[in-house]
């Protein structure tokens, strides 16, 4: 896990540092699969999402099984963020609009915080935006579990009382394809960094 979050960190760093505006984007090329990767017996194993076990919006236990087979974009929220969830949020429903013909695509917002944001408050926030099941999933769960799993899906998310809020996080948004390879991200926070994920999306979209 330590190997796999110094990798992840070096990454993410990378890719924070390109300016949206000089990215030329192939249309063409396709998505690459992020993280760490193994060779067993001469094949590559990448790194996949983890496992997890949540609660959603509507009280429905959610797991990878919901997914199965289809991609789903994921960050990391809470509902009383002061800061950049707001603007994630904001970016995030402008993906969800764009792709609101293509029902395969998943959204899955994990809450940070397990104490306060209890289920009927989800629901009220994921009503309060105009979305909800069965596309976008507001979940919650075991607080452990949660922070846990975040570095796997390339999340930063903890407790942090000097922070505002009282949590420190990240805004990226996580593309997930149908085998639970990681294959893209962005900052969440960024309207160009999100047009050139929207475009990573619909790649995805189109692989066979």
């Amino acid at each position: 896990m330590k190997y796999c979050f110094l990798f992840i960190t070096a990454l993410l760093f990378t890719f924070s540092c390109v300016d949206p505006d000089k990215v030329v984007y192939d249309e063409n090329a396709r998505l690459p699969i992020l993280g760490e990767r193994a060779f067993v017996n001469g094949d590559t194993v990448y790194h996949t999402a983890p496992d997890f076990n949540f609660i959603n919006q509507d009280s429905i236990n959610i797991t990878p099984d919901l997914f199965a087979n289809r991609p789903y974009i994921v960050d990391y929220f809470f509902t009383t963020c002061p800061t950049i969830c707001p603007r994630v949020k904001a970016e995030e429903i402008r993906v969800f609009d764009h792709f609101e013909k293509n029902p395969t695509l998943g959204f899955l917002s994990v809450s940070i915080d397990a104490g306060k944001d209890k289920v009927y408050k989800l629901k009220d926030y994921a009503d309060k935006l105009g979305v909800g099941t069965p596309r976008w999933h507001f979940v919650t769960g075991d607080e452990d579990h949660i922070y846990d799993i975040a570095n796997d899906f390339f999340h930063i998310a903890q407790k942090d009382p000097d922070a505002p809020g009282g949590f420190d996080h990240d805004g990226r948004l996580i593309l997930i394809d149908k085998n639970k390879n990681i294959r893209a991200f962005c900052d969440g926070t960024d309207p160009k960094a999100v047009d050139i994920f929207i475009k990573d999306v619909e790649k995805l979209l189109r692989e066979k």
